[in-house]
């Protein structure tokens, strides 16, 4: 781990809620799993559509929204959650006197919730560039 991503845990530590750190964490290392750029525009795109189908496509996400729910499951794969699963290990290797980061990295060892945080992280990051 870089000393880069090390300040970045140390700064998500107090500012970041419990709740949300999860989903802060998944996409932190995001770009360690390997998803073709035209496979997640395209899923992202879908979801995107799913969101603005439910209401506002701003309004607050969730683990249960069902874009991200779609999301998570157009791009499951056994390869990706476990990239998923390695990269997140590789911060969990280096979140010594961290408490809440090693909280929420012990929670995400749940693959499945590891996998929905990682698709809520992306939309997120997708509806975030809408503005």
């Amino acid at each position: 781990m870089t000393a880069e991503t090390r300040a970045r845990l140390v700064e998500l530590e107090s500012s970041v809620g419990p709740g949300e750190l999860p989903v802060v964490l998944a996409w932190l290392v995001s770009g360690q799993v390997e998803i073709p750029e035209n496979d997640l525009g395209a899923a992202r795109r879908r979801a995107m559509f799913v969101l603005a189908a439910g209401g506002d496509p701003h309004r607050d996400l969730g683990l249960d929204s069902v874009a991200a729910e779609r999301l998570a499951a157009e791009l499951d794969s056994p390869e990706r959650r476990a990239q998923l699963e390695g990269a997140l290990a590789d911060l969990a290797a280096n979140s010594e006197g961290l408490p809440a980061v090693r909280d929420a990295l012990e929670a995400l060892r749940d693959a499945d919730l590891a996998w929905r945080c990682f698709a809520l992280a992306l939309l997120a990051d997708e509806v975030a560039g809408e503005d």
